[in-house]
């Protein structure tokens, strides 16, 4: 069995999630940094439906149907390239057998 070196000090020279995050949307709180997080959640959110939807075998051509929409508006949800209004969330949630928690900070 051979052993792996590992030069301690280049791992500790290679940038932190946090700072690569920091260099391309600005600090937290900043509205870029604001705009960002929003996509990202919503991203979350989309992956967390289809990643669901697969689980029970359902195309996105009936999920759209129990929803009310047309198939290529849940491609554009799971690609990230539409945003959602909180009835569709709550639709789209339903139709899948998913539960969300409201929390406040």
């Amino acid at each position: 069995m051979s052993t792996i070196k590992i030069n301690k000090e280049l791992v500790n020279k290679l940038p932190t999630a946090n700072n690569l995050l920091k260099e391309k949307y600005g600090e937290y709180g900043t509205s870029t940094y604001e705009e960002f997080s929003v996509k990202a959640r919503a991203w979350y959110v989309a992956e967390l439906f289809k990643e669901k939807r697969k689980e029970k075998k359902m195309t996105q051509k009936e999920l759209a149907k129990r929803i009310g929409k047309k198939r290529e508006y849940i491609a554009r949800l799971e690609k990230g390239e539409t945003d959602m209004q909180l009835s569709t969330f709550l639709s789209i949630s339903d139709a899948l057998g998913m539960e969300f928690e409201l929390k406040t900070q």
